[in-house]
């Protein structure tokens, strides 16, 4: 294990061994109180080159590793990572903002249990075998009973991009597939909160991964990760973020044919009919206020009720609203923590107060939330809204909901699809058939039917602007792997 000290105390993981950013530090603000957490290191274009090039360099020999010996080491990364669960979750919570609830729950033990199910996943068979067929005599070769099979090897060098809302939990969920089925990788977690990534780094470090196999290189500055998917030796590119952002790495990577796996942004639809149970209702779009801040892009932000139910949903939103309290992330009654940075809060206060401009009736503003520091922003509800709106039509990623009533079902469904997103939308109706139906019309990636819970075995990603690609259980391996083809005279 390489030496890991450093004045800051957090380095760069390049080809085994641990580096000084040569572009200097920069600082790393807690959400909630404004304050320095620490210093992260800033990566120069050639600090990132050369981990990509230490992932290649290391690629050819861990790919043919035994998948037992990778399903091994990805265990004990999980063993380790829960055994540093209560000194990371604290560092997550200050650089992050999560509160408390979110820090201890979603934070740190979802990402042991990613390493839990793809050490599984590393010793799953993924090749495809096909019965002999007949084939008769060609130009190119004589007439043979042909076997084959369709492998799935490693894509190769996968630049794995995180975003801020869940840094640890989403890297392990790229990082952890892409080791099992036999790819290296470089970390670039996302520059807001980057520490407990390094931290995760360390660990790959410390159970004992092979040099260059796990890389991470950090940066507040654009070029660490445009250089990054630049890159020749980058064979794919997994990213969580923005729209905006996905496209411009799509962008870069067409010239080298990157394979692209994104999850990118959401607007999820929330159809509520006639017939919703109503407590369902609220519980589940309560949690774009109660989750993060709001942070999240399967929330269901935009929802979409039959006018008979709209104004009791209204009014039992607002009362739901109202009831969650503001406050430090680390006070155990705190329910809604800060937004990610001044930027952020800023960004999301602007699409609130566009929404007012438009004609959106501002039922419980979340500008007043009491807070005299840190990047707040309250339960926002905003009723009256029509698709024309900007904060309908935007991912805002923030503790605001939207509403907007309908007359019947294809009015409804013309109003879930009349988006640019798909990622996670959302049926509540307690006629099971009639919600089925519903579901299959939205052009979305993936449907909750009459909750907001997820399933962490099916297939995950977005239509339209959310995204390209699948992750989640098996189809997260298959995502980092190419289709291969072999065949023979049976």
């Amino acid at each position: 294990m390489a030496n890991t000290s450093t004045t800051s105390g957090y380095r760069q993981l390049i080809a085994g061994e641990w580096v000084d950013g040569s572009d200097g530090t920069y600082e790393i603000i807690n959400p909630a109180t404004e304050e320095v957490v620490a210093e992260a290191p800033e990566a120069s274009a050639d600090d990132v080159r050369k981990a990509a090039a230490a992932a290649a360099e290391a690629f050819p020999a861990w790919s043919r590793t035994d998948p037992r010996e990778r399903a091994a080491l990805l265990e004990a990364a999980g063993k380790r990572l829960a055994e540093r669960t209560p000194e990371l979750i604290p560092l997550v919570i200050a650089e992050a903002g999560a509160t408390s609830s979110v820090g201890s729950l979603m934070q740190i033990p979802v990402a042991i249990s990613r390493f839990d199910r793809y050490a599984r996943g590393a010793v799953t068979d993924l090749t495809r075998g096909f019965p002999p067929q007949p084939i008769g005599a060609t130009p190119l070769a004589p007439g043979a009973l042909m076997g084959g099979v369709v492998n799935r090897v490693p894509v190769g060098v996968v630049a794995c991009i995180s975003p801020y809302n869940f840094p640890t939990t989403n890297m392990v969920g790229k990082v952890a597939p892409a080791l099992a089925v036999g790819c290296t990788v470089v970390m670039k977690p996302a520059p807001q909160d980057p520490l407990c990534v390094i931290e995760l780094a360390k660990i790959f470090d410390e159970v004992g991964f092979p040099p260059g196999v796990v890389n991470i290189v950090t940066g507040a500055k654009a070029e660490v990760g445009a250089v990054l998917v630049d890159d020749d030796n980058v064979d794919m590119v997994s990213f969580t973020g923005s729209t905006q952002v996905g496209i411009k790495i799509v962008e870069a990577g067409a010239r080298t044919m990157k394979r692209q796996l994104q999850e990118l942004g959401g607007k999820g639809a929330c159809v509520v009919t006639e017939d919703a149970d109503m407590d369902k209702v609220v519980t589940g779009v309560a949690s774009v206020w109660a989750f993060h801040s709001g942070q999240i892009c399967t929330a269901p932000t935009r929802v979409i009720v039959h006018r008979s139910r709209y104004d009791e949903l209204v009014s039992r939103l607002a009362v739901a609203a109202q009831g969650l309290k503001v406050g430090d992330p680390l006070a155990a009654d705190t329910v809604v923590g800060p937004v990610i940075s001044g930027v952020q809060r800023d960004r999301i206060i602007g699409h609130i107060e566009n929404g007012v401009k438009e004609g959106a009736e501002l039922v419980v503003d979340g500008r007043d939330h009491g807070m005299d520091k840190g990047f707040y922003v309250g339960p926002t509800l905003l009723a009256g809204c029509d698709n024309g709106m900007s904060p309908v039509r935007e991912e805002i990623f923030g503790p605001v909901v939207v509403v907007i009533p309908f007359d019947d079902e294809d009015e409804a469904i013309r109003i879930a699809n009349d988006s640019d997103y798909g990622l996670m939308s959302y049926v509540f109706c307690e006629d099971g058939a009639r919600a089925y139906e519903l579901a299959t019309r939205i052009r979305s990636g993936a449907i909750g039917i009459n909750t907001a819970q997820r399933h962490h075995e099916v297939a995950f990603g977005g239509f339209k602007l959310s995204g390209i690609g699948r992750d989640g259980g098996d189809y997260g391996l298959e995502a980092y792997t190419e289709l291969q083809s072999v065949v023979w005279p049976a």
